[in-house]
């Protein structure tokens, strides 16, 4: 059982990662320091918004709209790091 929870703890760590990209992304996207029209980004764009967007899209229905400030990855992050280093690790205590 530790192993597995292990294991999901380290999906939970690498979608931090993912979610710290798409912000980058996003930003280099907005700046046009990137070009959206260039096939390989478009591609990293999509396969970023395929991983963040189910999981971004219902918190920002529920967030206040804050102009051009997206605070929706903050939150998302926070909860992830919640659930990896907080819940699992009680999860592993409490089970074994």
């Amino acid at each position: 059982m530790r192993e597995l929870l292990g294991f999901i703890q380290l999906i939970f760590h690498t979608y931090y990662y993912v979610v710290i990209a798409a912000v980058i992304f996003s930003w280099l996207l907005a700046f046009n320091v990137i070009n959206y029209s260039n096939p390989i980004v478009k591609s990293v764009w999509q396969a970023i918004n395929a991983l963040t967007e189910p999981l971004l899209g219902p918190i920002r229905r529920f967030l206040p709209n804050m102009g051009g400030l997206d605070l929706s990855p903050i939150i998302l992050l926070l909860g992830v790091i919640g659930i990896a280093d907080f819940l699992i690790p009680f999860l592993a205590r409490t089970l074994t």
